[in-house]
């Protein structure tokens, strides 16, 4: 089990409300850096809050990520990319389908192409 998995969620928690509290106090960096660098931005970090509780909406989720709605976070805070910052972002997430492809091939040897005979044999 890695290390991550063993981190307590109270732990975890504080520490993903930390990284919010940063990024919006950072309001300088833009979202487009973010994906350029790292290959994520606030925007995925809301849709991650959505896909954990179906409950809460995108536009919730991003809410919570920005401390606004988005649209007045992109009125204030958001600029024009640059070419050169979309080209990073662009390389970025290319390397986001690599890790993405390498999850879903493990996946796909963990786990059987059909169900177990006893599931599709009559009488087992």
């Amino acid at each position: 089990m890695d290390e991550l998995d063993q981190l307590d969620d109270a732990t975890a928690a504080q520490a993903f409300r930390s990284l919010v509290r940063h990024l919006r106090h950072r309001a300088d960096v833009q979202n487009i850096d973010l994906m350029g660098l790292a290959g994520f931005c606030r925007n995925c970090l809301a849709d991650w809050i959505a896909e954990a509780d179906p409950a809460i909406t995108r536009d919730s989720a991003r809410r919570i990520i920005y401390g606004m709605p988005f649209a007045e976070w992109k009125e204030r805070h958001q600029v024009e990319a640059t070419p050169e910052q979309i080209a990073r972002m662009e390389a970025s997430l290319k390397k986001n389908e690599a890790v993405d492809e390498k999850l879903d091939e493990a996946l796909d040897q963990s786990f059987p192409a059909s169900d177990p005979p006893s599931m599709t044999e009559p009488g087992r």
